[in-house]
């Protein structure tokens, strides 16, 4: 098979932990027979430097062109004062609607050696394994009208619309109900249906589609409350069903059950062609110095190849050489507790030397020896 697919680096770190993943992934090809063809594409800041739009539109097409799109990260200070449709993240929005990509999938799972990683109470996060699915083409992201209001002073008001369609709704919760039952069959809807209208009407559109899941338990919960619970209880959810903003949030707050951000892949499929990328951001603070933690993007790449390619045995032998080089006791810098870490490129090295090892049982399934 051939994997085909375009590189979006971004800004920051984006560069440093997307060669690992691309390298990773190059690995696995070769290890299974397949061929890999990449190209490579501004985005962000990156590309607000050389073509003045975050988003050039050669990007675009390239992106629609190919059978998938691993991402980088974007966005960094110096842009922070531009205006809107001239920052980084403004390019990373309009890729996702020029893909279709509606449902982002973040998958947050404990391993167990790195469960003293976590601030968190080791009883409470260790066996956490959650799913969230989060709607991403709408909400306070994409509604209008949106803007500000200026006056002899400047500006003295702005506004944002949070709006979703029934369809919108029923297509993202369907996409959370079938991940379910692959998993341990219950969802939660997260919604501020006390105070907003619009999560009235997706707690009532979210509560018909479980309908037609009866293997499938649903509850409700307000976001409030469930971003406290995410904290106290995290083993009590199994699939996190939410819309645009309160899934950007809860996804963030939910790094510190698995021990660092850099640890978190997604995938944002549902489109023409699916999005993958860590969940951290640019860190421009560390670009270059390899300390970045490439292991969510090379779980994205995973992503990858099990959504847009369909490659399961591929994928896993990606998620398990990642397990193996925790076990092994490799450390990024941001899991090392003794200030003994390894670089991006020795972590993407032994992913990559773990691969290689990767044998095959009667069963099909791959099984990793830890890189020493």
């Amino acid at each position: 098979m051939k994997i085909n697919f375009a590189v979006l680096p971004g800004d920051g770190i984006g560069p440093d932990v997307t060669r690992e993943a691309v390298k990773v992934v190059r690995t696995v090809a070769l290890r299974f027979g397949h061929d890999v063809e990449t190209t490579e594409h501004p985005i962000g800041g990156r590309a607000l430097d050389q073509t003045g739009e975050p988003l050039p539109r050669r990007t675009l097409e390239a992106a629609l062109g190919a059978s998938a799109v691993l991402l980088g990260a974007v966005g960094g200070p110096r842009y922070d004062g531009n205006p809107r449709g001239s920052k980084p993240e403004d390019g990373l929005l309009e890729l996702r609607r020029g893909l279709g990509a509606f449902a982002n999938l973040r998958p947050v799972a404990v391993h167990d050696d790195l469960v003293a990683a976590s601030p968190l109470k080791p009883e409470v996060v260790k066996r956490s394994n959650l799913l969230i699915v989060r709607e991403l083409l709408g909400g306070l992201y994409f509604g209008a009208p949106r803007g500000s209001e200026s006056g002899p002073s400047g500006p003295y008001r702005s506004y944002n619309t949070m709006s979703y369609t029934v369809a919108e709704i029923e297509r993202i919760a369907h996409v959370a109900f079938k991940a379910a039952l692959k998993r341990r069959r219950k969802v939660t809807s997260v919604d501020k249906a006390n105070v907003l209208e619009v999560s009235q009407l997706w707690r009532s559109v979210v509560t018909r589609v479980a309908s037609q899941y009866p293997l499938v338990d649903l509850e409700h919960a307000l976001v409030d409350s469930c971003a406290m619970r995410l904290v106290r209880d995290p083993r009590s959810f199994d699939v996190i069903l939410t819309e645009n903003l309160f899934g950007d949030i809860l996804s963030d707050e939910a790094a510190v059950i698995a021990g660092s951000i850099g640890m978190l892949a997604s995938a944002s499929i549902g489109g023409r062609v699916g999005l993958y990328e860590p969940v951290h951001g640019s860190a421009p603070d560390i670009a270059g110095q390899e300390k970045a933690n490439p292991l969510g993007a090379i779980a994205s790449a995973a992503l990858m190849l099990r959504y847009s390619f369909g490659l399961e045995v591929e994928a896993r032998a990606i998620e398990s050489a990642i397990e193996a080089a925790i076990s092994a006791g490799l450390r990024t810098a941001d899991l090392a507790s003794d200030g003994k870490w390894v670089t991006t490129g020795e972590m993407g090295n032994a992913i990559c030397k773990t691969i290689s090892g990767i044998g095959r049982p009667a069963d099909g399934a791959p099984v990793a020896t830890a890189a020493p």
